[in-house]
């Protein structure tokens, strides 16, 4: 369960390896029982305005749209920003923007900015539906690359099924 911790938090290091700046700031963090309250309670406010959202789409009015836009783009980023308790913000973007999540991550976020473009300023409703179908892909992409090997299968899977 330590190593867990450690990895999560970004803390794979030795003791040795650290600087005393960084042995500093692990002493001043966060406990690992308030992460995981931070993460649960951040991830579970994502969901719910990604769902309540969602519902938004089914009420006929002239601002469903919009409401629709904002809390599925705010629950997105709230569910993203969840993972900055387990593993500290520093590591989180560190990791966001490593090789292997550069693409995953931009598409991330420009889906999240074209999301509300559409929503709050063209009005286009069929294009910020469209935007939260590719900021959903994105997404998911962006979550599989946490997993090893997650996204050649996914990649296989879709090649298998289409040839």
């Amino acid at each position: 369960m330590d190593k867990l911790r450690k990895v999560l938090s970004g803390q794979d290091n030795d003791e040795e390896e650290q600087g005393i700046i960084t042995q500093v700031s692990d002493a001043s963090t966060l406990s690992w029982s308030t992460r995981l309250k931070g993460f649960i309670i951040c991830f579970a406010i994502g969901v719910t305005c990604s769902l309540l959202g969602s519902f938004f789409l089914f009420i006929p009015s002239s601002t469903s749209l919009t409401l629709f836009a904002i809390f599925y783009t705010f629950g997105n980023v709230s569910a993203l920003f969840s993972t900055c308790f387990l593993m500290g913000p520093c590591e989180q973007l560190k990791r966001m923007f490593s090789e292997t999540r550069l693409i995953a991550t931009t598409l991330v976020l420009v889906c999240l900015a074209l999301t509300l473009c559409a929503a709050l300023w063209w009005h286009i409703a069929g294009l910020a539906i469209l935007f939260c179908i590719l900021q959903f892909l994105a997404m998911t992409w962006y979550g599989l690359s946490y997993i090893p090997f997650a996204r050649d299968a996914v990649k296989n899977c879709c090649a298998s099924c289409i040839g």
